[in-house]
């Protein structure tokens, strides 16, 4: 039997899965949250934008053999949020093409209760297996002190600040042992 294109990750209160149709309608609502993009986009996310972004989401995966999950909470089995790997082939300098780059986003419900820490050292020990332990990146709103705080639990360091379409960013870097 073949292996699934996205495969189901669990950790003790979080499944991990790849994304369907019917998740639009949550992943639209988790972009239209201005709490949500304060730090991630110039504006909420319009359903068309999010639509493509679910589409890029699945070309991920099927390209190149990684990309998002959906976060789902296991006791309730809501739509908790969207993470994972991706390269995006952003005009940025540095280039960041071809190195994957996390990213990690949780509707506003399920802030603060520790699951974007528990999720992403899952899915970062899937990485460290898939690349091969190579390094990766991620892109943090400077104002955005808890995002980085969680990326600095899971390893990732200052790299470098940089600009993109307009806004500052920190690039961060992971480098495993």
């Amino acid at each position: 039997m073949a292996e699934p294109l996205v495969p189901t990750l669990e950790t003790a209160r979080l499944r991990l899965r790849g994304h369907g149709m019917a998740d639009f309608a949550a992943s639209a609502a988790l972009w239209a949250d201005a709490n949500v993009t304060r730090y991630i986009a110039a504006k909420p996310l319009t359903e068309e934008e999010v639509w493509s972004r679910l589409l890029r989401y699945a070309g991920h995966w099927q390209l190149l053999g990684f990309g998002f999950w959906v976060v789902e909470e296991k006791a309730s089995g809501q739509f908790a949020g969207e993470m994972g790997f991706a390269d995006y082939r952003r005009e940025i300098v540095p280039s960041l093409n071809g190195q994957p780059e996390l990213g990690y986003v949780l509707a506003t419900p399920f802030h603060g209760r520790g699951y974007a820490l528990e999720a992403l050292r899952a899915i970062i020990a899937w990485g460290d297996e898939r690349f091969q332990k190579a390094r990766t990146v991620c892109l943090i709103n400077p104002e955005n002190a808890i995002s980085r705080r969680v990326a600095e639990k899971c390893g990732y360091t200052e790299f470098q600040c940089s600009h993109y379409k307009g806004r500052q960013t920190l690039i961060m870097e992971r480098v495993p042992k």
